[in-house]
C-alpha cells in the first residue's frame, strides 16, 4: 500500500485569492516609498501581512500533504500559546522591567513608565468591578464599554506604531551619502559624551568608515547638539571631538551647536547642507533604534530629505524608551485623537441608551 502523500489540485478560487495579499503588499510598497515615517502605512502592511497568512493557510490545508498540514498546523498552535503566555503576563513583564530600570536609571517619570502601565494593568479592572457594584445599570455599562474603546482605539495606534518602528529598522541607504547627521543627546558632567550618546556617534562613524573603504565617496558628518543649561560645552562640539578621537578625519566632521530640540537638530543641519557645495545631497541621519521613527517625522517636518539609521540600545530600556515615543508622537496628533475620543464618546452613550431602551 502506497503511504505517499498525494497532490490534490488547489481551486482556482484559492489562486485568485492570492490576489488579495499582492493588492494590499503593493499598496504598502508603493506608499512606503513616498513616505517611510506614516504610521497609517502600519495599516497597509497588516493588512497585507495577515491576508498572506490566510491565503497561506487556506493553500496549505487545500494542498491534502498531511505532514505538511501537520507542521504548520503545530507552528501555528505554538505560536498563539507564545503570544496568549505574553500577552497574559504582561503586567508582570513590564512590572519586571520596571524593576530593572529602577536598577540601573534615575527615578524619573519617564523612566517609570512600565512600573505604571504594568500597575495600571493589574489594578484598573479591580477598582473598575468595584465601583460598578455601586452605580446604577446604565453608568456601569457606560464604564464597560467607553475605557475599552479607547484602550483598543490606543492599542490599534501603538500596533501601527510598534509596525512601522520595526519596519523602519530594515533601512540600508546606500553608501554613497553626502551628509551623515549625528543627534545629540545631552552631555554627562557638562562635557563628558554618554554611552548613549556614544553609540549614536560610533554608529555614524562606522558607516562613514565603511563607505569610505567600499566607494570612496567622500562624506561630511555633521554633529548636531547645542548646550544645556547645565553643559559646559556645546552638545555638537563635544561630540565631534569624541569623532576625531576615535578616528575622524578634521576636514570630514561640522559642528552644529544651536539646537535644543530634534526638530532644531533637523532644521540647523539643514541650513548648513543648503549652505554647502552640493544641489542635491543624499542625507542619513543617526540616532538610537527607537528614535529613529520620530526623528524621521521631524526631519519631514523639516524639509529635510533623509532616512534614519538607528545605533543599538540596551534591551531593558527599550520597552520604556519605546512607551516615551509612542506617547510622543500620539500627542502630536492630540486633536485628531480627541476628536476620535468624542467620537468613542458618543458611540459608547449611544449603545447604552439603545440597550437601555430597546435590546432591555
Amino acid at each position: 500500500m502506497n503511504n505517499a502523500a498525494v497532490w490534490v489540485p488547489v481551486p482556482a478560487v484559492f489562486y485568485w485569492g492570492w490576489l488579495v495579499p499582492i493588492f494590499f503588499g503593493t499598496g504598502f510598497g508603493w506608499r512606503y516609498h513616498r513616505d517611510k515615517v506614516r504610521l497609517g502605512n502600519g495599516i497597509w502592511f497588516s493588512l497585507f501581512f495577515y491576508s498572506f497568512l490566510t491565503m497561506l493557510a487556506v493553500t496549505i490545508l487545500g494542498s491534502n500533504i498531511h505532514w505538511l498540514i501537520i507542521v504548520s498546523g503545530t507552528l501555528f498552535v505554538l505560536l498563539l500559546s507564545l503570544i496568549g503566555l505574553i500577552f497574559a503576563l504582561q503586567a508582570f513583564l513590564l512590572l519586571w522591567n520596571a524593576w530593572i530600570m529602577w536598577r540601573h536609571e534615575s527615578h524619573t517619570l519617564a523612566n517609570m513608565l512600565t512600573l505604571y502601565l504594568g500597575l495600571a494593568i493589574l489594578i484598573l479592572p479591580f477598582i473598575g468591578n468595584r465601583v460598578s457594584q455601586y452605580v446604577p445599570q446604565p453608568v456601569s455599562h457606560f464604564m464597560a464599554i467607553f475605557p475599552n474603546l479607547v484602550i483598543l482605539y490606543v492599542g490599534f495606534w501603538f500596533y501601527n506604531y510598534l509596525t512601522m518602528l520595526t519596519i523602519y529598522q530594515f533601512n540600508w541607504p546606500r553608501l554613497r551619502q553626502d551628509y551623515i547627521i549625528v543627534l545629540g543627546a545631552g552631555l554627562l558632567d557638562g562635557n563628558r559624551v554618554s554611552p548613549l550618546l556614544g553609540q549614536r556617534i560610533m554608529r555614524g562613524l562606522r558607516f562613514y568608515q565603511k563607505q569610505q573603504r567600499k566607494t570612496q565617496h567622500p562624506a561630511i558628518m555633521i554633529f548636531s547638539g547645542g548646550q544645556g543649561g547645565d553643559e559646559t560645552v556645546p552638545e555638537g562640539q563635544a561630540m565631534l571631538d569624541y569623532a576625531i578621537a576615535h578616528g575622524l578625519p578634521a576636514s570630514a566632521g561640522w559642528a552644529e551647536t544651536k539646537s535644543k530640540t530634534t526638530l532644531q537638530n533637523m532644521q540647523f543641519s539643514k541650513q548648513l547642507i543648503d549652505q554647502g557645495p552640493i544641489k542635491q545631497p543624499r542625507t542619513v541621519f543617526v540616532t538610537n533604534n527607537y528614535h529613529t521613527l520620530r526623528a524621521g517625522m521631524f526631519a519631514k517636518q523639516a524639509g529635510l530629505k533623509a532616512d534614519g539609521i538607528g545605533a543599538r540600545t540596551a534591551r531593558f530600556f527599550l520597552p520604556d524608551a519605546i512607551l516615551r515615543e509612542y506617547i510622543a508622537i500620539f500627542v502630536r496628533n492630540k486633536w485628531w485623537h480627541a476628536l476620535a475620543v468624542v467620537g468613542l464618546l458618543i458611540m459608547s452613550l449611544l449603545l447604552v441608551w439603545f440597550d437601555a431602551y430597546y435590546a432591555g
